[in-house]
């Protein structure tokens, strides 16, 4: 009840609503520590190495041995799905795929290359991230890997485009990346897909991935999905930025279309997918937050924020795609199933299933190993306690294990697994957690992912000071941001024939309210 009194007084005294944006951000991101972080996952020390290179992790807290488990099977028990899917009564299923795409972009553990014979330590203390949000998966991490995937043609009516292709008569995809079996020369330099060696004796499948920036964007249709609107939103941008100015190259239409792009993109992020997890507070997206803040400083990813995103629990066992349930285990890779719906229907689809509800026992068994996988990465990299993170960000710290959950089977687990509540490992006790009114996180999770969310997307160099205008982005651009106010606004603009008002497109499930 505050916070909607709170929303609405916001709304209806502009200059006090941005006040009010201002203080709630500010008091989120001063719960932890500013960057720079004194260490980063190349030493268990402050070295001039932890400082700078960006190819290692950065780290909120110090490297720390914590008591090895007791039995450490057990934990895996606090994950698994036992009596089916548990749904969130706010989030639908464009929910994590957004969320999976806007990590994907820049939360980037570098795998290892066992043909190569690389081992898992140090490789997966390394990331191969950019470290801003800059729709990698769309454009590429490397200025090559952009080329190559640009139209790069000063014709008449082609100036600034990325390349694409209409398939159905009207449904405007990226290229695909395969042609006869083989990756295509011009986008050999693309990061190779992660699992195409899975599928490589699956012909339906290879011909269907697509030739995209990030080598995580073709690994559901979800983000596949999120991958073509923001492709057909860049080439529809760059062709009226090109009408406004026809004496513009093709180089500058296109740079002033991915600047648009990326804004609208941060946007969506703050105003939408924030707002979901919010638990009532609706925040705007208003660079000058972050333009005198102690906070803003260059983005460093951490260790911590590659693991509390790992969200598996939002995803169901099935999903409807047409109107036909398929397994998840079936949809991996599987672009065949946003060609054959296209793009509105794919949206729409996503937007009337209800996610997961993230919280224990509650992963599918098709995703029980990435937990697995997550929880090795925390001790590999050796993060601190549970405990010592809730005090980090000025949480109550547990003193028994019922101060984690008052669910007896969460807490039966955790007493077989540990000798004591301060041996809970970070990724253990952030997804043992009870759930907070309003919100689809529990509430570590969520305090973080506000602190890393706000000081990242805020202090993006395309909302700084002195490039906040609209030179930057053009009238047409510009006119985009300011209109744009949610991801049912780009599809509207990108699909024949729109959105109509019987279709529901939302990350926030129709007719939900707070409690």
């Amino acid at each position: 009840m505050i916070m909607k009194l709170v929303n609405t007084i916001s709304e209806m005294f502009p200059t006090l609503g941005r006040w009010i944006n201002k203080f709630v951000i500010n008091m989120l991101v001063n719960k932890s520590r500013h960057r720079p972080h004194p260490w980063s996952t190349v030493h268990d020390y402050v070295s001039w190495t932890s400082l700078t290179d960006k190819n290692w992790s950065a780290r909120h807290l110090p490297a720390k041995t914590l008591n090895p488990p007791k039995q450490d099977d057990a934990i895996i028990d606090l994950f698994k799905r036992a009596d089916g899917p548990q749904l969130c009564d706010k989030s639908t299923c464009l929910f994590p795929a957004f969320a999976q795409y806007l990590t994907d972009g820049f939360i980037r553990t570098r795998m290892p290359n066992k043909s190569l014979g690389e081992k898992d330590d140090p490789v997966r203390k390394q990331n191969t991230s950019n470290h801003d949000i800059d729709l990698s998966p769309l454009y590429g991490r490397t200025g090559a890997q952009t080329d190559a995937l640009r139209l790069n043609s000063e014709t008449k009516g082609e100036r600034g485009r990325l390349k694409s292709q209409i398939v159905g008569g009207t449904e405007e995809y990226a290229p695909y990346l395969f042609e006869n079996g083989k990756i295509k020369q011009e986008f050999e330099i693309l990061d190779t897909p992660l699992m195409l060696d899975k599928f490589a004796e699956y012909p339906d499948i290879l011909s269907k991935i697509f030739a995209f920036g990030g080598d995580r964007a073709n690994a559901s249709p979800q983000v596949s999905m999120m991958n073509t609107l923001f492709l057909r939103e860049h080439n529809r941008l760059a062709k009226e930025i090109e009408q406004l100015h026809p004496n513009w190259d093709d180089t500058r239409v296109f740079e002033t279309a991915r600047n648009t792009n990326i804004v609208l993109f941060i946007k969506i992020v703050i105003e939408e997918y924030i707002n979901n997890i919010s638990s009532g507070f609706k925040f705007r997206t208003d660079p000058s937050v972050a333009w005198n803040a102690p906070w803003n400083k260059p983005n460093w990813i951490t260790s911590e924020f590659s693991l509390l995103y790992r969200w598996h629990p939002l995803i169901p066992d099935s999903m409807k795609w047409g109107g036909v349930d398929y397994p998840t285990q079936a949809t991996i890779m599987n672009n065949n199933l946003l060609i054959s719906g296209g793009l509105k229907q794919s949206f729409i689809d996503m937007s009337t299933q209800s996610a997961g509800k993230i919280g224990p026992f509650n992963t599918s068994d098709a995703l029980i190993r990435f937990e697995k996988m997550a929880i090795d990465q925390g001790r590999l990299v050796q993060l601190a306690s549970y405990g010592d993170y809730r005090e980090y960000v000025n949480l109550s710290r547990p003193t028994k294990f019922s101060d984690i959950s008052k669910n007896p089977k969460v807490v039966s687990i955790l007493e077989r697994a540990y000798d004591k509540v301060d041996d809970v490992e970070f990724y253990v006790g952030m997804f043992s957690e009870d759930s907070i009114p309003n919100s689809p996180l529990p509430e570590l999770i969520g305090i973080m992912v506000a602190v890393d969310a706000f000081s990242q997307a805020l202090t993006n160099p395309l909302l700084s000071e002195h490039v906040w205008k609209q030179e930057t982005f053009s009238s047409v651009g510009w006119d985009a941001i300011n209109t744009t106010k949610n991801l049912e606004s780009i599809v509207n603009r990108n699909v024949a024939g729109g959105v109509s008002t019987d279709d529901f497109i939302g990350i926030t499930r129709k007719g939900w309210k707070s409690v």
